[in-house]
């Protein structure tokens, strides 16, 4: 249950403006400024209990507590490896991050990237540290975390071998910045060894709260051109690189002056008339300032002899920038990463931010991990989502008219659980044209048939084992449905779902509304026949009333005769919950007519388990348990579902008779002792402590 109050805490906070990167979230509820207060007031340096100088914080395979790695190695602060540490000297720079002996190189290329922006480098990374008077041995970051903004309080001990920092360090040595942070960030992922492994994208969106796609430019689609103006005019981060075919490779400048397995920015991209007709020409930046491109379209190169002087570039000095043939670039590059940003990480006025939905939801096994489409018979049960595209793209020199967006699926927290032997999930998306019966609606759950009868209309590259799936789609205007799943069924997990669009888009959760159409099934005393009277009776004793304890008694003599249905008997409890629904007196026993009432209803919840016990077997599945629950008029969402699921269900998925119908009276009771508070039918309640009490201990 605790899980289910931090669930609804989060969304509150969210909706009250928490997350962002102005009022980050303060991770694990640790509070920068009040921990170093606490600090300078004691004269004690800052040990963080959260994340403590251990083994653990290290690793738990080849960095774990045995291993060879991690033998001899001391945990210090800054001031015991230098005499005059230093947080930043001079500005963030390329020299500031040198690679340890961790597999992270995806996270330092990432945050190399973060150099070549100070815009983007002030979110991450808060002012006003450094080791000066008001040192007390504790800093802060901030890293974009599936959907929030996450502030990370962590002491400065680093681990340290052999007399070096272990891990990342500077190239001079006194400077630190680097090596906290990537403190920070293990941290946020469980310890240092979670970090081994992983792509550029993965660091660009974690410190950018953007979204990042990675284009081969031998694969690339025909417009990649358009692709990244677009990228340009909407802010984006714009990386490439050229691949190293061995470790010699590393950094080897070519002969025209690029560098193998080199990080580079694009930073424009334009059409000049030449020679009677248009070139296409890329801007880079190499971040190490004057190893430049000497090939054509160079700063010197004559073939701007060629161009109208309004249509040359003004700069023409060693910067480290130059242009290049945009055909030369897909020639000489591997791939591009472009990172599009939320609109609040841009601040210049020249630019057009894409619009941004972000939404998280969850796979659990039996309830809403229904798999991909191989799986007909539970895909259905995935989470779905609505996307209403409106607005086509501003593109006058595009004959493909649409609308563009990238549709983002992250899995959540993947890393942290590495040390419990979890990796990532394989995952994708479906991509659906909603039908016109249900445009307009967003709360519905499409089920089986549709998916059984509509075809997708696009889809995710790949379903792949990364953290984040995304794919750049260009489709007419309308409404779509997007299904997020596991590529198997009943893989358990949290997911992000993001939709960046270029124009404004509306993408909402696509869920059933919760709701219930209860019948007035009473019996009066005077409407129960001689027969049964009789049978209650004898069932009942002296005092002509059925306490649990005889009600548990009375179920499993009947249901024991019955050889077409499964059960393991009613227990006690379960005949608790039954009486109390139907105990009007109060008295926690059931006279005739209440007796008579609960017996139609599992009469009634008897026809609707066996009639969707498709197969024969007695149970029902979690699939059919809920239709079932529709038929018995019980309309519920993932989350309830989800509840259900947990709750109810057996090891194997499958839901016997009696916690079946434990499940129905226990759904039956809270919808009616809602409705009876809720006199007015305003849809909420309210209530104090001692009534929420009285209501949960029901």
């Amino acid at each position: 249950m605790s899980g289910v109050a931090l669930t609804l805490a989060k969304k509150r906070a969210r909706a009250a403006g928490f997350g962002t990167n102005a009022n980050a979230n303060k991770y694990l509820n640790q509070d920068y400024e009040a921990l170093r207060s606490q600090c300078l007031s004691s004269g004690q340096l800052f040990c963080d209990p959260a994340f403590p100088a251990s083994p653990e914080a290290l690793g738990f395979k080849e960095l774990g507590a045995n291993s060879y790695k991690t033998r001899g190695v001391q945990w210090k602060r800054p001031g015991e490896l230098c005499s005059k540490p230093q947080f930043i000297v001079g500005g963030a720079t390329r020299t500031d991050i040198c690679q340890g002996a961790l597999g992270d190189c995806w996270l330092l290329a990432a945050i190399a990237s973060l150099t070549l922006n100070e815009d983007v480098l002030a979110r991450v990374v808060p002012s006003n540290q450094d080791f000066g008077s008001s040192y007390a041995g504790i800093f802060h970051f901030q890293f974009w975390q599936f959907g929030e903004w996450v502030d990370v309080v962590i002491d400065d001990r680093l681990p340290v071998k052999d007399g070096k920092l272990l891990f990342v360090h500077s190239e001079e040595g006194n400077e630190f910045w680097s090596a906290l942070l990537e403190k920070a960030y293990a941290k946020v992922n469980g310890c240092y060894e979670a970090l081994s492994g992983g792509s550029t994208s993965e660091g660009f969106e974690d410190f950018t709260g953007g979204i990042a796609e990675s284009y081969e430019l031998r694969k690339a689609p025909a417009n990649i051109f358009q692709i990244i103006q677009k990228a340009l005019e909407s802010g984006a981060l714009l990386g490439c690189s050229i691949d190293i075919t061995s470790a010699a490779d590393s950094e080897a400048i070519t002969r025209q002056k690029l560098v193998k397995g080199h990080a580079y920015s694009l930073t424009g991209a334009v059409e000049v008339h030449y020679r009677g007709g248009l070139e296409k020409l890329v801007r880079m930046r190499n971040p190490w300032g004057q190893v430049e491109w000497t090939g054509a379209w160079s700063d010197s190169s004559s073939e701007w002899n060629s161009v109208d002087p309004s249509e040359r570039p003004s700069a023409n000095a060693e910067d480290g920038e130059f242009w290049m043939a945009f055909s030369e670039f897909v020639r000489q590059y591997s791939r591009i990463e472009i990172c599009t940003l939320t609109p609040d990480a841009i601040t210049s006025d020249s630019v057009k931010p894409w619009s941004v939905c972000n939404y998280s939801g969850s796979w659990r096994r039996g309830s809403t991990a229904g798999g991909c489409r191989n799986n007909a018979y539970t895909f259905w049960m995935n989470p779905q989502f609505v996307i209403k595209l409106d607005e086509e793209d501003d593109d006058p020199n595009d004959n493909e008219t649409g609308c563009s967006l990238v549709v983002g699926l992250i899995q959540k927290n993947r890393r942290r659980l590495r040390k419990d032997g979890e990796d990532m999930h394989t995952i994708g998306y479906a991509i659906y044209e909603m039908p016109p019966q249900f445009q307009g609606q967003t709360d519905v759950h499409l089920d089986k048939n549709f998916f059984l009868t509509h075809a997708q209309k696009a889809r995710s590259e790949t379903f792949i084992n990364l953290r984040e799936v995304s794919t750049r789609f260009r489709l007419p205007p309308g409404e779509y449905l997007v299904v997020p799943s596991t590529f198997e069924p009943n893989k358990d997990g949290d997911f992000c779902l993001r939709v960046f669009s270029e124009k404004q888009t509306e993408t909402q959760p696509c869920d059933d509304p919760v709701d219930a159409k209860l019948d007035n099934e009473t019996v009066s005393d005077s409407e129960v026949d001689a027969g049964f009277r009789s049978l209650f009776a004898k069932l009942a004793g002296p005092d002509m009333l059925i306490s649990a304890a005889e009600l548990k008694t009375i179920l499993n003599k009947i249901i024991a005769k019955r050889t077409d249905i499964k059960t393991d008997g009613f227990s006690l409890d379960t005949c608790r919950v039954l009486v109390n629904l139907m105990d009007d007196s109060g008295d926690g026993k059931l006279g005739l007519g209440e007796f008579a009432t609960l017996w139609k209803k599992v009469q009634k919840y008897l026809a609707i388990y066996k009639k969707n016990d498709l197969d024969n077997s007695g149970t029902i599945s979690t699939p059919e348990l809920r239709l079932a629950l529709k038929e018995a008029g019980f309309c519920l969402n993932n989350a309830i579902f989800q509840l259900l699921v947990a709750r109810y269900a057996d090891a194997d998925l499958t839901i016997d008779f009696d916690d079946f119908v434990a499940c129905l009276m226990r759904l039956e009771m809270m919808f009616r002792m809602f409705k009876k508070i809720d006199a007015h039918n305003t849809g909420s309640i309210e209530v104090d402590l001692n009534q929420w009490l009285c209501l949960t201990m029901v």
